[in-house]
């Protein structure tokens, strides 16, 4: 998962894939599944390329999360927040 905010106590989060949807992305968006790039890092011990559920935010408590810890580029995130606005206009 990405880590995007906090809600009061708990973290607000994107599901992380490694499966590339880019080859199925019509199908995926029928379905109502939005997916964006993300790169690889850190976050994955094979440093496989990512990509981040934008259409579904994941509300957590901090304590039932592993803190494997991993830090995405500026640019990188800055662009999955504008695609979580974008399918999320109202969060």
């Amino acid at each position: 998962m990405l880590v995007i905010g906090r809600e009061g106590p708990r973290l607000l989060a994107l599901p992380l894939t490694g499966q590339d949807h880019d080859r199925d992305a019509a199908q995926e968006a029928a379905a109502g599944r939005y997916w964006t790039d993300i790169g690889s890092g850190d976050w994955d011990h094979r440093r496989r390329p990512s990509e981040a559920r934008v259409d579904r935010l994941l509300r957590l408590e901090r304590d039932a999360v592993r803190r494997t810890g991993a830090q995405l580029d500026e640019d990188v995130f800055d662009r999955v927040l504008a695609e979580v606005r974008r399918h999320l206009p109202d969060l």
